[in-house]
């Protein structure tokens, strides 16, 4: 039975949003962990640390225990701190910006780029400096890759650090002409840290848990530090009388990943190669029977990199008729989402700087993100753009 058809048996959607891509090597992965009878940070960790960093093609890699923890631990260990202005993407999950509260930091809302490429647009950063910004988040949004070239330079220009929110682009690589430093780079090694998730939906998913990855040796031994009560040692160093007490440095937090989800972590990497590539298939699925669709935009038709294509997302013509389109396909059994909302236009952050963002707006009242992952099969592809169509048309 496939994956897409046993997730129908345990949800309302004939078709959902996301599914997972989990088989024995998963079950075997698990079945290790509770034999070595050692659930918290140990062994396990420290294989799926040195994989990832590898992978990201970085110095460093550090488990925690969700993205949001992942992006805490980058703003504390970048030394960012109450007052300092974070400029950041309008569209982007809101753990970002909630964590920039978190520090007692100020948010500043920058547009995107277009309804095409709804990634953050370098020349707001320009408009959005003031002497009180120190960092910049970057979401390589859906899993395409942001502009870097430009945001590098800028951020370089002006001292800013630049943390990568790269929880859609596990896989992703920059390509953006041979000459300059950071082509063929991995997402997660494009700025001075980035922060990943590994929630059920993403591409290399653990239920919970995330990594934060760097190339300065100074962030990496802060981050190990904050994430574990600012202990100079370990319970997996003590069990294997590598010490025998510790110190404190700092004050820290409870922010570990435990074995079971790096033992879960290892199996997803193995097929995160092959998966990313199965979405990408049917990305270009999608794209075949949508792109003529009249008013109807799929972003990142021109995108030069190699995608990580976490989400699939359409741009309905205008907000009636993308009402008109999810109606449509829930009543298919056919879940959609939305991301994400204008973040400016949250309760929470009312009164910040959010002005000038209205392409954001504007993505957000017509955007779909529609079905995608590896178990899915072209024929549901080819019935959801039928449906999209009889909307479009009508």
């Amino acid at each position: 039975m496939r994956s897409s058809e046993r997730s129908s048996i345990l949800s309302n959607w004939r078709i959902p949003l996301s599914d997972l891509d989990y088989g024995p090597e998963e079950e075997e992965a698990i079945v290790r962990v509770l034999r070595s009878r050692w659930l918290s940070m140990g062994p396990e960790v420290q294989a799926f640390e040195h994989e990832f960093a590898a992978l990201v093609g970085v110095k460093h890699a550090v488990a925690v225990a969700n993205g949001t923890a992942a992006l805490h631990l980058a703003y504390l260990a970048l030394g960012l701190r109450a007052g300092d202005e974070i400029i950041q993407p309008a569209i982007n999950f809101v753990a970002a910006a909630n964590m920039t509260l978190a520090i007692r930091a100020v948010p500043v809302f920058a547009d995107i780029l277009s309804l095409d490429e709804p990634t953050i647009d370098p020349q707001e950063l320009e408009r959005l400096i003031t002497p009180r910004t120190k960092a910049v988040v970057v979401m390589h949004y859906g899993g395409y890759v942001c502009r870097m070239a430009e945001i590098e330079a800028i951020c370089r220009q002006h001292g800013l650090a630049i943390v990568e929110d790269a929880c859609h682009a596990v896989g992703a690589q920059y390509l953006d002409g041979q000459e300059h430093p950071l082509h063929g780079r991995k997402a997660g090694n494009l700025g001075d840290v980035a922060c990943f998730s590994f929630f059920s939906n993403k591409n290399l998913a653990t239920g919970e848990g995330g990594m934060v990855t760097t190339n300065r040796d100074d962030i990496a031994e802060q981050l190990r530090l904050l994430r574990s009560h600012g202990m100079t040692t370990l319970t997996w160093d003590r069990h294997q009388g590598h010490a025998s007490s510790y110190d404190v440095l700092v004050n820290g937090y409870n922010y570990r990943l435990d074995e079971l989800r790096a033992a879960l972590g290892r199996a997803q990497l193995r097929k995160l190669e092959r998966n990313n590539h199965l979405r990408g298939e049917l990305v270009a699925a999608y794209r075949r029977h949508l792109s003529d669709l009249p008013g109807w935009i799929v972003p990142f038709a021109d995108y030069r990199g190699d995608s990580a294509y976490h989400l699939m997302v359409v741009v309905a013509p205008d907000q009636e008729a993308r009402t008109r389109t999810v109606s449509t396909l829930k009543e298919a059994g056919i879940q959609t989402s939305l991301h994400y909302p204008c973040l400016p236009d949250f309760a929470v952050f009312k009164g910040l700087r959010g002005s000038g963002v209205e392409k954001s707006r504007l993505f957000a009242r017509r955007a779909i993100t529609l079905p995608l992952f590896p178990t899915m099969s072209m024929s549901q592809v080819e019935e959801i753009c039928h449906l999209i169509g009889s909307v479009a048309l009508s």
